[in-house]
C-alpha cells in the first residue's frame, strides 16, 4: 500500500543537505499530485541573544536573508510544476519548531529534512536538529542525504 501525503513540510537553512531535501520534497509532491509544499526557515533566536552586539537590525537582516532564500526555493518548486507552495519564517528553537510546533499548526503529514551537516564533535555538543526531529515528530519523517555525503 502506498502512502499518499497531503502537506509536506521542508525545513531549510541554506545548507546543501536542506537543498537536497527540498529537491526530494518537490519530486514527492509532483508524484502525489495535489500536495501542498510548505518551506520553512526557523531562526534560532537563542543563538542570537548570546551575541553582545544583538539589536533589532541584526534580526531584520537575518529575516530578510531568510525571506530572499525562501523566495528562491519557492520559485524552484513552482518552476518544477508545483502550484501549491508557500513558505514561512519562524523564530525559536529549530528542534521543537520543526519536530512538533509547525507540523501541528499547518497539519503537515510529512517532514522532509536534510541529514545533518555537523561533524561528530558539533553533534555531541549542540545536538542534531535532524536526530531530534526523527525522534520527536509524530508524523512521518524522510531524512535526505546530500549526494556527496551519500557517496562517501
Amino acid at each position: 500500500m502506498t502512502q499518499s501525503y497531503q502537506k509536506i513540510l521542508v525545513p531549510v537553512d541554506g545548507s546543501k543537505e536542506a537543498e537536497a531535501a527540498l529537491k526530494r520534497a518537490i519530486t514527492l509532491a509532483k508524484e502525489d499530485g495535489n500536495v501542498e509544499l510548505v518551506i520553512a526557515n526557523v531562526i534560532d533566536t537563542r543563538a542570537i541573544q548570546n551575541i553582545t552586539s544583538f539589536d533589532n537590525t541584526m534580526i531584520d537582516t537575518i529575516t530578510e536573508d531568510a525571506r530572499q532564500s525562501l523566495e528562491t526555493y519557492k520559485k524552484e518548486a513552482t518552476d518544477a510544476g508545483l502550484s501549491n507552495v508557500s513558505y514561512r519564517i519562524d523564530y525559536g528553537s529549530p528542534k521543537t519548531m520543526i519536530a512538533t510546533d509547525i507540523p501541528k499548526e499547518i497539519k503537515a503529514d510529512l517532514i522532509v529534512i536534510g541529514a545533518t551537516g555537523l561533524n561528530t564533535v558539533e553533534r555531541l555538543v549542540v545536538g542534531s536538529v535532524t536526530a531530534f526531529v526523527t525522534r520527536m515528530a509524530t508524523i512521518d519523517v524522510l531524512v535526505v542525504r546530500c549526494e556527496k555525503l551519500a557517496q562517501k
